[in-house]
């Protein structure tokens, strides 16, 4: 006995044959992904920024690079399946219609002229291809989004592992080095040699003899990196896909497009978070070049962010209520570092407690404190950390009992790392209320 055939009002409610077999794994993934990949740029800011103050300058560019690689693959992660869940739904919302209504689009039924209709209708080919060019543009968006972040993942790794070999170079070999520059160097050695080798393999190949050396080293370096996939085709199978089918020019230019955005919008919000008054009309609000007047929250202890406002000097409250002030001024090493080697060279020859007791009375020189525009020449500072970061930081007990009720004000003498830095020699301002 055969089975009866389906209805032909079935068809409507039936999907397309060309339709992407993968779109439920599509779905799955960026619906449970799409929410953690949101969160994840902020968690990375905030990592970064907790890290960046425990690193001078030589080693904070390289850090800068990593996690610029690491927070546009977060962004084109969380923009890909966003994007992807709202093509999704634009396509489920194409086939539930077309269920809903299966005798299609009643163009006679619509307001337009007959050049209009006739132009309309040549685009809209149907409902099938209507379908199929929605899914088509889900998956190949949520495939150009995966494909990039994989690769700047991949590069984040290769940069990584150099910046940890300098690291490591660094602290066995005790040697001062321009780090930028080494580690520049160490990133160009790993790539060009397969630069190298593909411009070869383009442009030499033909006049190469099959078998000879030179073709056999070739293959051997275009094979090594093509095994840990770098820079190979095999190893990207999806951008060569979209390359070979859309055009190589074009593909290289919506990636290149794509970085360049992902890049300018982390910059723009690493200014912005660094001074919040640049995002926004804030151009009338007073802003004195001494920040004299200004109570920034970093110098207070309940008001600060730790993981994100620089590592200047600060105190337990804007208002005073006992005894005494505690002053915790951390440790910087981009400023820090660079002028107790200029100020200080004779305590490098030292070793042990000698030492240490040399670089520590140079670094209470660098960083004298005033109050109210006077001295505080017994002040002795100890040793200490910054409680919510673990940050070395020079800690200071200040004797505020003798003081009359009302506004007063700590000015703490930052390192000059050089004599080109002295405009940034000001001291920092941290006015209070007893």
């Amino acid at each position: 006995m055969t089975e009866p055939s389906p209805p032909a009002g079935d068809a409507a409610s039936r999907l397309p044959r060309h339709t992407t077999p993968t779109w439920e794994v599509e779905l799955l993934i960026s619906g449970v992904a799409v929410f953690a990949m949101l969160q994840l740029p902020e968690w990375l800011d905030d990592r970064f920024f907790a890290l960046l103050p425990r690193f001078d300058q030589d080693w904070a560019d390289p850090l800068k690079l990593v996690y610029i690689y690491l927070k546009s693959a977060a962004l084109i992660l969380a923009a890909t399946f966003s994007l992807h869940l709202l093509l999704r739904a634009q396509w489920i919302a194409r086939v539930g219609m077309f269920s809903v209504f299966p005798d299609g689009i009643r163009w006679e039924r619509l307001r337009m002229g007959p050049v209009q209709r006739e132009i309309e209708t040549r685009l809209y080919k149907g409902r099938d291809a209507t379908i199929e060019r929605a899914d088509n543009r889900a998956t190949i968006v949520f495939s150009i989004g995966v494909t990039l972040a994989s690769t700047l993942l991949l590069i984040t790794l290769v940069v990584s592992c150099v910046f940890v070999l300098v690291i490591g170079l660094a602290m066995l070999t005790q040697i001062r080095m321009d780090v930028g520059a080494v580690f520049g160097w160490c990133t160009t050695l790993v790539f060009l040699p397969v630069l190298v080798a593909m411009l070869a393999d383009r442009h030499l190949a033909h006049r190469l003899r099959e078998g000879g050396m030179a073709k056999r080293l070739l293959a051997a370096v275009l094979g090594a990196y093509g095994r840990i996939g770098i820079m190979q085709r095999a190893s990207n199978p999806t951008f060569s896909l979209l390359s070979s089918h859309g055009g190589e020019h074009r593909a290289n230019l919506v990636t290149m497009c794509i970085f360049l955005v992902a890049g300018a919008t982390i910059l723009f919000a690493m200014h912005a978070d660094r001074d919040p008054r640049n995002l926004g009309s804030y151009s009338l609000f007073p802003a004195f070049s001494d920040d004299s007047r200004m109570l920034d929250a970093a110098h207070y202890d309940d008001q600060r962010n730790p993981a994100r406002d620089p590592a200047v000097p600060f105190i337990d409250s804007a208002i005073a209520g006992r005894a005494y002030v505690r002053l915790v001024v951390p440790y910087q090493p981009g400023s820090d570092a660079a002028a107790l080697r200029r100020t200080c060279a004779a305590a490098q020859s030292l070793e042990g407690d000698a030492r240490a007791a040399s670089l520590f009375d140079c670094l209470q020189r660098l960083h004298a404190v005033t109050l109210d525009g006077k001295p505080l020449a017994a002040l002795r500072y100890d040793l200490g950390s910054d409680p919510r970061t673990d940050r070395p930081a020079l800690a200071a007990m200040i004797d505020v009992r003798t003081l009359a009720p009302g506004r007063h004000e700590l000015q703490v003498a930052r390192a000059v790392a050089g004599e080109t830095d002295a405009a940034s020699g000001r001291p920092w301002r941290i006015p209070f209320w007893r």
